[in-house]
């Protein structure tokens, strides 16, 4: 399975941008995201991942991974894991619904607000999260899960 994000707003505090699976050829939606915001020189918890492919597993030991686990139950089996990001250790995909909650974390959401006269916010996270993460783990108990990240917008930073 092959996942797309395609950034389309950056802007001083956020990144607002559209989750695919393009495993297909096709490009079909699964949530808003919102990440840090891009900056040249990366500052630890203020900086979005780097354009490129990653491969995604499952981590199963962390912080994270005990809240999700007393949260969500049997559903969950592990936290998505973005792997070998230059510069980057425990890169996530989880819920959340402003920068504050990511620290170049992938949040997802089913409704976004823009980001550039307010601070960038998804909402019904959690929704989202139920409804795409047991394709996304089960993808990543097989090894087979991976994730673009593409740099539609053009930074105004």
């Amino acid at each position: 399975m092959k996942l797309q994000v395609v950034r389309f707003s950056s802007q001083e505090d956020s990144t607002l941008g559209l989750l695919f699976d393009v495993t297909d050829g096709n490009r079909d939606f699964l949530a808003f995201t919102l990440e840090d915001e891009h900056r040249e020189e990366k500052v630890y918890g203020e900086t979005r991942v780097p354009a490129g492919e990653y491969k995604v597993t499952l981590r199963t030991i962390g912080g994270f991974h005990s809240r999700y686990t007393r949260k969500y139950g049997g559903f969950h089996r592990g936290m998505l894991w973005v792997r070998d990001v230059p510069n980057f250790e425990y890169i996530l995909i989880h819920t959340g619904n402003t920068d504050d909650h990511t620290a170049g974390c992938l949040l997802v959401g089913d409704h976004s607000q823009q980001n550039i006269t307010k601070e960038g916010f998804i909402g019904s996270s959690v929704d989202a999260y139920r409804r795409i993460y047991p394709d996304l783990a089960d993808a990543a108990e097989d090894g087979d899960l991976t994730i673009e990240y593409v740099d539609f917008d053009i930074p105004n930073i």
